[in-house]
């Protein structure tokens, strides 16, 4: 193997902790890649949490819905979705008529595993017994059966437009409790959370947030609404990733800490090298269960296919699209 190969790529994401070794071994992949690409008239869809290698082939890189949409702004008759398997079926509720591959079933989410659509429809008949102007908001970190059972979906970033958006005083919000809290302080409405949260932010405590507002008191701290409440309260802005991503480009400080998983700062420093991004943060297992070796055989072996059936898809799709209509929903960020 030539000395220069993987020089490049070692130049790019070298500080993250990759040898010259291991980027030169990463680059061959990384050609393979590109090459089945064009064979398989392919696009790459890596969210904000993936390894900074796949970055490197990525057609887009962001959120989820933020990605299912842009795929369809995107040529190609396969979409590989390195996101967690949720995010691939929302690209195939929103691009039915292209092949969705996920390149590793390991890749769930603690999330969306916390609610179930018999349970949603179980609770939200309870429920509209003593609120029966009842709606149930659910946020996209959702299955496709319990998105085809809400009446609106929503993101990290405009789950306030979409709740204060509603008639309905009362408001069954799907499935994370601090999301739900997040929008509970910006709402006079009734919310009621799902008890369920996303593993990742749960694990994010004040102490270790705290720790680096100490040490970087200069840093700005952006926090992920996921997050507790006890670490929402230490953050100067609570933003969702692409937020996230958009405020620091934009902002004039030089300095943040990032509260969330950890590799949306991998993506932070690679695009904003002259900014300073310090991590209080967790490693997602299912995000991180994607490898570049994945993609490779994803691509080969056009494995493994997301599918929606069609009565579930044609349901999500319209709690979905229910979101886009809401005014100022798309501007405050379907990407969040």
């Amino acid at each position: 193997m030539p000395v220069t190969a993987g020089a490049t790529l070692h130049a790019r994401i070298g500080h993250l902790g990759y040898s010259r070794d291991e980027c030169a071994r990463l680059d061959g992949l990384l050609d393979r890649v590109r090459v089945l690409k064009a064979e398989r008239q392919a696009v790459i869809l890596a969210h904000n949490y993936q390894r900074p290698e796949i970055f490197e082939v990525a057609d887009a890189v962001g959120d989820s819905l933020g990605l299912s949409r842009q795929a369809g702004e995107l040529s190609g008759n396969v979409i590989v979705f390195a996101g967690v398997h949720f995010m691939a079926e929302t690209a195939k509720i929103l691009n039915p008529g292209r092949t969705v591959l996920l390149p590793n079933m390991a890749a769930g989410c603690s999330l969306a595993d916390a609610v179930t659509a018999p349970a949603l429809e179980a609770k939200a008949a309870e429920l509209r017994r003593r609120h029966p102007d009842l709606a149930v908001v659910t946020y996209v970190n959702s299955t496709a059966e319990v998105k085809a059972v809400s009446d609106v979906c929503c993101t990290s970033a405009n789950a306030v437009e979409v709740v204060n958006s509603l008639p309905n005083r009362a408001i069954l919000f799907v499935p994370d409790r601090n999301l739900a809290g997040y929008v509970a302080g910006r709402t006079d409405k009734t919310v009621i959370p799902w008890d369920g949260d996303c593993e990742v932010h749960e694990q994010i405590t004040p102490e270790g947030v705290g720790a680096m507002k100490a040490m970087h008191p200069d840093a700005l701290v952006l926090a992920h609404p996921e997050c507790r409440a006890d670490v929402r309260a230490l953050a100067d802005e609570v933003l969702s990733t692409e937020g996230m991503v958009r405020f620091a480009r934009a902002s004039g400080a030089q300095a943040f800490v990032i509260v969330t998983e950890c590799g949306l700062s991998d993506r932070l420093t690679i695009e904003l090298p002259e900014k300073t991004f310090y991590r209080s943060c967790q490693l997602c297992r299912f995000m991180k269960s994607n490898t570049l070796e994945d993609v490779v055989a994803s691509l080969e072996n056009l494995q493994f296919e997301v599918d929606v059936p069609e009565p579930v898809r044609v349901r999500a799709e319209r709690a979905v699209r229910r979101m886009l209509e809401v005014p100022g929903a798309v501007a405050r960020g379907a990407r969040g």
